[in-house]
C-alpha cells in the first residue's frame, strides 16, 4: 500500500460512522464517473495483464490436468 493509500484509509477512518458513509459515497461516485462499466485498468493492472498475455503467447501456462485440486 502506498503512503497516500495509506494517509487516505486513515484520515477516513478518523471520520465518525455518519461521516465515512458520506465519503465512502463520493469515492464511489468518483470512481463510476471516471470508469462507469468498471472497465478501465489502473497502470498497476494494465501491467498485470500484459505480463499474463506475454506469458500465454510464450507458452509459460500450467494445464489443467496437472493441477493437483486435491
Amino acid at each position: 500500500m502506498t503512503a497516500q493509500e495509506q494517509e487516505i484509509l486513515m484520515m477516513y477512518n478518523t471520520l465518525p460512522e455518519t461521516e465515512q458513509g458520506l465519503a465512502y459515497e463520493l469515492l464511489r461516485r468518483l470512481v463510476l464517473a471516471w470508469d462507469p462499466d468498471f472497465t478501465k485498468l489502473t497502470p498497476a493492472e494494465r501491467a498485470h495483464l500484459e505480463e499474463s498475455e506475454r506469458d500465454l503467447r510464450e507458452g509459460r501456462t500450467i494445464r489443467m490436468e496437472d493441477i493437483d485440486w486435491d
